[in-house]
This record gives structure tokens, sequence and C-alpha cells, in this order.
């Protein structure tokens, strides 16, 4: 579970200035199989929300075939904790802090599964060399089905690659 941000400041300029808005990125966070580097879920917001806000909705979506999310402190708060294990999956998130709990915690996480992370930056490196960076719609509405649409290409890509 991570999130990065795409650029839609050069893509759709002339209607920031007709419409007086001034967002310029894109806040998008996925949930990524750590075997294939398949996205499973993409969930976009204009307005950042807090990542321990979006982690539970993206981790909703597909919580039957999920056993652990691993995800870095951006999305650790006891709501998003509840949500993981409510639904059945474990949680391995860093804690925020440099509390004796929170140090020891983060090395038990460190040995489980929290080292697969590094994996979903690893898909969105692939995504924003190969795809781009940036969105082209002119509409926020397109621009968000293009993401998607951005992710569902880099799966099908990852399935082809074997053939």
């Amino acid at each position: 579970l991570d999130s990065t941000f795409f650029d839609r400041g050069h893509a759709s300029a002339h209607y920031l200035t007709r419409s007086d808005r001034s967002v310029e990125t894109l806040k998008v966070t996925t949930l990524t199989d750590t075997e294939s580097l398949a996205a499973l879920d993409v969930q976009c917001h204009a307005q950042w929300r807090h990542d321990t806000k979006a982690g539970p909705q993206v981790v909703r979506v597909p919580a039957d075939d999920l056993n652990t999310v691993a995800a870095d402190n951006g999305f650790q708060d006891w709501h998003s904790e509840y949500e993981c294990y409510s639904l059945g999956i474990e949680p391995s998130i860093h804690y925020r802090g440099s509390s004796g709990n929170a140090v020891s915690n983060n090395a038990l996480i460190r040995e489980h599964d929290y080292t697969q992370r590094w994996m979903a930056e690893t898909s969105y490196l692939s995504v924003k060399r190969s795809l781009g960076d940036a969105v082209r719609a002119q509409a926020w509405y397109r621009e968000f089905r293009e993401i998607v649409l951005i992710f569902a290409i880099n799966n099908i890509e990852q399935l082809c690659d074997p053939l």
C-alpha cells in the first residue's frame, strides 16, 4: 500500500486558469501485489487526503484475497489497523516515532513482511518511466480514468513480458 503523485499542471493549464483552480497534482493510492507488481486497486484524489483516510478504503475492495498489507508510517493509526484486523488482514504498518514501543514494533514488522513494501515503489517507477508521470486529459474525471487506465496497461504489460 503506497501513494504517489501525478502531475496535472501542464496538461490542463488552460482549464486551471479558466476555472480558478490551483490543483496541479493528483494523489494516487494503490494496492500492489508484491509477486506480480500488479495494481490491485487504485484511488485518485484531487484533494490530498491523508494516507490514514485513503488506506482503509483501498484495502476494503479486494479484502477477500488479501492476507497481509505492508505500508509506511503515513498509513499508521489505530483506525487503519482496526479496519485491517476486522477484514481478516494482517497489517505490517510501520509505527511513527522513536519510542521504545515503536522501535520494537518496527523491528518485528521488518522481520515479517515489511521488506516487500519496496515492490510498490518499483511498480510506480515502472509506470512513470514507461507511460509518463503526467495526465493529459482536460476534465478531472477523465484524469482519474486516465490514471486507472495507466495502471491497467501496466498490469497487462506485466502479463505479456513472460510470453
